[in-house]
């Protein structure tokens, strides 16, 4: 039997091992000696898991919550390594995946190791290359502790590489998210905030922001939300606003008529906003992703992408914090003179079922 423990640190980790969960529960129920064990590193009642979040996915809640608080990432670190350490010895495991570079991630990573536990990381390979984001030293400690590094693309195969991973143990699998959108496409959700304001398909923009960094720079923050109401000229803007990005907000929205700002959405009403929008303006690497998979115009508020992928070949472009150009790329986005895209290599919705026969391949025999 192989014996899996899949391991969240976050809300968006829900959504990438989702597929993962859904081809084992099949697999094993087709006959293969293949189980698992989902642990997420929060409470169950996390203010950021809304109810409908794994009836939506369509998968079990977690098995475990190891209900790590923290004050800060050191404590969360060291926190997150004592908790997981306790349930490795109750729950053995064959192989742990972790995923994406959080530092709850990389606490398990370290945890996993020390236990001569194998350790696959989804997903591998990304960089920003700031050595002073936490998050970029959180990807080169997990990079460099895995046994199996789950790529999205060939340029995450070369960063792999060139940070010393052996090129047998770098798989390129495609982007995962891509499962999770094919799968629940189908069942997307129209969301209230069109109904009630008689939005049509097609003929508005959705605004993510969620950077802490940007929420609290409020001067350019104003001539960011400024620009983007002007730029779009009549279109309208909705914006799914979380309670720290609400509070950062909501106060510059409300001058600008063209800007409607609404609750928190679920991951189906999220998924068909984004998916019939004209266009998107988002500081989320995950949104910006989704996009190219649905051929939608995106302008991300970043200076680099974990996926060049997505502007390179998809419909994604880079504009970091600066005002003038995100107007100028909005207005481009509204008149309709966007460029073309195409779908990266292995975005196909099949990434879930080439990680478990490599797991299958590799460690139970």
């Amino acid at each position: 039997m192989l014996n899996i423990c899949i391991v969240a640190g976050a809300r968006p980790n829900f959504i990438k091992v989702a597929p993962l969960i859904r081809t084992i529960i099949r697999m094993s129920s087709e006959g293969y000696a293949i189980s698992y064990r989902l642990v997420y590193a929060g409470s169950e009642n996390d203010s950021t898991l809304e109810k409908s979040l794994f009836e939506d996915l369509q998968i079990p809640q977690p098995d475990v919550f190891l209900g790590v608080e923290h004050e800060s990432l050191v404590e969360l670190t060291g926190k997150m390594m004592s908790e997981f350490d306790r349930y490795l010895t109750t729950s053995p495991a064959d192989i742990v995946i972790v995923v994406d570079d959080l530092a709850s991630t990389m606490a398990a990573a370290i945890v996993a190791k020390k236990r001569g536990i194998k350790l696959a990381h989804l997903v591998a390979g990304t960089r920003s290359f700031d050595i002073n984001m936490p998050k970029e030293i959180n990807r080169l400690v997990i990079d460099s502790l895995s046994d199996m590094l789950f790529t999205a693309g060939a340029s995450s195969n070369y960063i792999a590489t060139r940070s010393g991973a052996d090129m047998s143990n770098v798989y390129m699998v495609g982007n995962i998210l891509m499962d999770t959108m094919r799968y629940n496409y189908p069942h997307f959700k129209r969301p209230a905030v069109l109904h009630v304001n008689n939005i049509k398909d097609n003929d508005y923009i959705v605004l993510t922001i969620n950077r802490k960094a940007l929420l609290n720079d409020k001067d350019n923050l104003h001539e960011i939300i400024s620009n983007i109401s002007k730029a779009a000229q009549s279109t309208t803007i909705i914006a799914p606003l979380r309670d720290y990005a609400s509070k950062a907000i909501g106060d510059i929205t409300s001058i600008y008529k063209n800007i409607i700002t609404t609750a928190p959405l679920s991951y189906l009403e999220f998924g068909y906003l984004t998916s019939r929008a004209k266009g998107i303006i988002t500081d989320s690497g995950n949104v910006a992703e989704e996009a190219t998979f649905n051929s939608i115009p995106c302008i991300t508020i970043n200076n680099y992408t974990e996926h060049i992928e997505t502007v390179k070949q998809g419909s994604n472009i880079l504009v970091g914090e600066d005002p003038d150009k995100l107007s100028e790329y909005v207005s481009t986005m509204v008149d309709g003179r966007w460029k073309t895209c195409s779908l990266p290599d292995r975005w196909d919705g099949r990434t879930s079922e080439r990680i478990i026969q490599i797991l299958i391949k590799n460690i139970a025999n």
